[in-house]
């Protein structure tokens, strides 16, 4: 394996840690500005309250998409191991 390879390889890790983290810190976003919005709203600024939703729509994330992280994962998984077996003789 030359240089390229392992940048190629190295491109395709951090595409795949990329994907499998953007469902779960959008949603932790999404749920966190709409908390901010309703603290500012209601004057409320208890520090329990902006954690527990936040917690809930990364759960959540978790159960919609993790079907979907596992098999980025393991496409990942596959791919390095195909060339690193590529090399070894």
């Amino acid at each position: 394996m030359d240089l390229g390879d392992y940048i190629h390889i190295g491109q395709k890790g951090i595409e795949c840690a990329m994907w499998v983290s953007a469902p779960v810190l959008i949603f932790g976003l999404v749920a966190g500005f709409a908390v901010s919005i309703f603290q500012a709203a209601t004057q409320i600024s208890d520090a329990s309250l902006a954690f527990i939703p936040k917690i809930g729509a990364v759960v959540v994330a978790l159960l919609a998409f993790g079907p979907f992280m596992i098999s980025k994962i393991s496409e990942f998984t596959i791919f390095a191991f195909q060339q690193i077996a590529s090399v070894v003789p």
